[in-house]
């Protein structure tokens, strides 16, 4: 039966997400070296899968690593010089042609699979680029940056149901090619087309307290990898990081952590709402991470994530599903809809991404002494100590509302509740129209916690 539950919660989870970035569009940066892996296949046919289904998508694959490969089977020299602090590729007269080959061979695996899904993809020119010029004293040639993004274009091919390519090429009005990093194609074409959501797609661990330096306050899964950040909170992560890691990995290593870091921040800044950065190489990391709260990679948001706010009457069938296993086990009283409805007033619900995953209420009665009661919390998420911070608010509401002190009656939590600081009591220190209705056969214990 909890097996049936959970795949029935996921499917809520998958209908919620479906209906809310149904038509939205969705841009995918994606490393070269997750080309290379052999779930690339599964990747591509997934993100077919989404463009069939109604989402937008844009794919702008990363192709430095078979440059790389390209040059130096043609026994060219490829050397790097630093263009505002990123190390930017001196694209020569001699190389620019293998250049594009490479992109292009790279951007054509897309098009390969995307094929075998009967879902149609354009590599198209739809970045206009102009020269990076002479940095430090060096004319970097062929590198370029972008000047514009042929926003009419892509969505003409958006609106066809076909996956635009963008490759990390860009050329002048007059035709002459540029080599442009595949990170500010990405960011560019997020800004332009004002896209939902940037995927940052890589092929190496999730970011997380095993191979970064990480602040405590930090929201991370039990394997200790980051679920979710504001823009402040990354800032501070790449300030921790941008000297040294106290961890034995190699420098390069080092630098892609940083690189998606700054990239998740600028798009953020720019007004992507949502960007995640997630391990590619894992089955179905895209969905997961786009159908379900939690997800498997780390998201940065710029919007109100995980808000606690008043129970409204949509909210009961909700509320009334987290309470009822604990209801069944005798943790919680059982309540009835009409009983919930009439106390409607004293419930909150803390909703995460549109969906409630916690619930509390906070009874006066009087004597200024409030009760904590149905404290209820989704049981997929009680690494996230969603109780805690559902008590956390219902004790500031406590507060605000002059009281001075607040009480909880368990039968079975009492550890729980003296984490929180409270402290247990006797009945007798219960307001005495509480008294009235305590039932002594059910002989909750008594914690209370004092506000003054």
């Amino acid at each position: 039966m909890d097996l049936i539950n959970s795949q029935v919660d996921l499917i809520r989870e998958v209908f919620h997400y479906q209906s809310r970035f149904e038509g939205s569009i969705m841009v995918f940066k994606i490393e070269y070296p997750v080309t290379e892996d052999p779930g690339f296949p599964g990747l591509v046919k997934d993100l077919a899968l989404l463009a069939k289904t109604g989402f937008k998508v844009v794919i702008v694959p990363g192709a430095k690593e078979n440059i790389d490969a390209v040059l130096k089977q043609h026994d060219i020299d490829s050397a790097y010089t630093p263009a505002n602090n990123i190390p930017a590729r001196i694209t020569t007269n001699q190389s620019i042609s293998y250049v594009e080959m490479a992109a292009f061979n790279v951007a054509g695996r897309y098009m390969t699979f995307l094929s075998g899904s009967r879902v149609d993809a354009l590599i198209g020119n739809f970045v206009r680029a102009r020269g990076l010029g002479v940095i430090n004293g060096i004319d970097t040639e062929h590198t370029g940056t972008v000047d514009k993004i042929y926003t009419d274009s892509i969505m003409r091919v958006l609106n066809l149901g076909m996956v635009p390519i963008l490759p990390c090429i860009g050329w002048n009005p007059s035709g002459k090619p540029y080599n442009v990093p595949s990170d500010e194609i990405a960011l560019a074409v997020s800004k332009a087309l004002n896209a939902n959501k940037l995927f940052i797609i890589h092929a190496q661990e999730e970011a997380g307290e095993n191979n970064i330096n990480m602040p405590a306050d930090l929201e991370k899964r039990p394997n200790g990898s980051l679920i979710r950040l504001t823009p402040a909170q990354l800032q501070s992560l790449i300030d921790a990081n941008s000297t040294s890691l106290n961890i034995d990995e190699p420098e390069i290593k080092r630098e892609q952590y940083i690189r998606n870091f700054e990239l998740a921040l600028r798009a953020s800044r720019a007004g992507v709402h949502r960007v995640h950065i997630i391990d590619g190489r894992k089955e179905g990391s895209v969905l997961k991470e786009l159908f379900s709260n939690l997800g498997v990679g780390t998201m940065i948001y710029a919007d109100e994530y995980d808000s606690v706010r008043a129970l409204h009457s949509r909210d009961l069938p909700d509320i009334l599903r987290l309470m009822e296993p604990l209801m069944q086990s005798g943790i919680l009283v059982r309540r009835s809809l009409d009983q919930i409805q009439e106390k409607k007033n004293d419930y909150y619900v803390l909703e995460i991404d549109g969906s409630i995953r916690a619930c509390g209420a906070l009874h006066d009665w009087g004597e200024s002494q409030g009760e904590i009661a149905a404290v209820a919390t989704d049981p997929n998420y009680t690494d996230l100590g969603l109780g805690r911070k559902i008590v956390g608010f219902l004790v500031e509401k406590a507060v605000k509302n002059k009281m001075r002190g607040v009480f909880a009656l368990t039968t079975q939590t009492q550890d729980w509740f003296e984490s929180l600081g409270f402290k247990e009591a006797s009945v007798g220190s219960l307001p005495e129209k509480k008294r009235g209705v305590y039932d002594q056969n059910r002989k909750s214990k008594v914690y209370t916690l004092k506000l003054d």
